[in-house]
């Protein structure tokens, strides 16, 4: 049987400040130490014996998640090297693809020559919104008035991204997504790089977001990982927004879910199938549900619920398969603001020829993890953006 590395994406579960978050306004992050603080210590034994509570911390030990004395996985954290602290520059790296520059964020609401032509291209006179807002927030704020006019709500984050919400029954979802392509053609020149869709339903009081976001992504500008993996007849499965988030490239097959449980399933079906070579997955609840709405009782029950489905993943590898579970950045839910935060994030490997309890270290680069992919399949590459810990310590 053919070896299957799986490559599971925390989305937002940092560990700890980089020594440049100030440069971020985030000194101090801590999403897991807060959390943990906050909860008064964090019960999570699956990953707490793979290592969690091991990985280097430049503060106080994981509460209620200390290092144990024989870790099943080996175990490290990782910096990112590039500028940002968003979704795409944190899963590009991950792959090889390490920004130079950050992409560019309007914290104060999108200028006129952006909405004017968007607005032009859509046939509407006036947007809702055009601000740093959380998706569920603004709904309750502006779904009344867009409900009664119609006009679209617009939104960002700390991300670089320009976010359209529209009642299904106001604006239907196909027209939704045609002012998601108009926006495109305007922000992602302008310095952005995701347009998402964001449908709703309900009425005041109880406005629902449904499962048909999507996301138009800027494609990587030049190849990664996954194109290395590909042309070495890697077969990679993105779940979640994966896909999206490399506009496909490289990825064989992609499998929308609609939360982490979905995520969780669709990833132990893919691993007992054994369709794919490689299976990527987001779980993007901690980010989207937790972090961002600041709810740090929530995401540590989001955290218990992943740490509750680990037996059953790490029953479903085969002998000589590998398995990573990281971060693509931080989101401290009792920090200031609704942003991402400047973070570390952990890094557990098991198998793959590690040995259990192989201490990783700080990795300089997010660009490890794809290079070290690349490394178990024996898939050359010349992108030396990363450094494989499958063949150095």
């Amino acid at each position: 049987m053919k070896r299957q590395c799986t490559f599971i994406v925390l989305d937002s579960v940092g560990i700890g400040a980089l020594p440049d978050a100030a440069d971020y306004g985030d000194v101090g992050a801590d999403t897991l130490g807060h959390i943990a603080a906050h909860r008064g210590g964090l019960a999570l034994p699956n990953l707490q014996a793979m290592g969690l509570g091991n990985v280097p911390r430049d503060g106080a030990p994981l509460l209620g998640c200390g290092p144990v004395d024989a870790p099943t996985a080996a175990f490290g954290r990782m910096a990112e090297r590039a500028f940002g602290k968003d979704t795409a520059t944190g899963h590009w790296e991950f792959m090889g693809l390490v920004l130079d520059a950050p992409f560019r964020t309007f914290p104060e609401g999108f200028p006129p020559e952006i909405l004017e032509p968007f607005l032009a291209k859509i046939g509407r006179d006036a947007v809702l919104g055009n601000k740093a807002a959380s998706g569920t927030v603004i709904l309750e704020e502006l779904g009344a008035e867009h409900l009664r006019t119609g006009a679209p709500i617009v939104y960002t984050s700390a991300d670089p991204v320009f976010q359209i919400a529209a009642h299904q029954d106001v604006v239907p979802v196909e027209t939704l997504y045609r002012w998601c392509e108009a926006a495109f053609d305007i922000v992602i020149p302008a310095g952005q790089s995701r347009v998402i869709a964001r449908p709703f339903t309900g009425s005041p009081g109880a406005f629902t977001r449904t499962h048909r976001r999507k996301d138009f992504a800027l494609a990587p500008p030049r190849p990664t990982y996954l194109d290395d993996l590909a042309r070495h007849g890697v077969s990679t499965l993105g779940i979640g927004k994966i896909a999206s988030i490399y506009s496909g490239q490289g990825i064989a097959e992609e499998r929308h879910t609609r939360d982490n449980a979905d995520g969780i399933a669709a990833t132990l079906e893919a691993m007992q199938t054994r369709a794919h070579d490689f299976v990527f997955t987001n779980l993007v609840d901690f980010d989207m549900l937790y972090g961002h709405r600041r709810n740090p009782d929530g995401y540590a029950a989001c955290l218990e619920a992943f740490d509750a489905s680990l037996p059953e993943l790490l029953a479903a590898m085969q002998p000589g398969d590998l398995l990573i579970v990281s971060a693509d950045h931080g989101n401290d839910p009792t920090y200031r603001g609704t942003d991402h935060t400047r973070e570390y994030v952990p890094l557990l490997v098991l198998g793959g020829g590690l040995d259990a309890g192989t201490a990783l270290g700080t990795r300089p680069s997010f660009a490890d993890i794809g290079r070290s992919i690349c490394d178990f399949f024996g898939a050359m590459t010349d992108n030396v953006a990363g450094t494989s810990f499958l063949s150095a310590p």
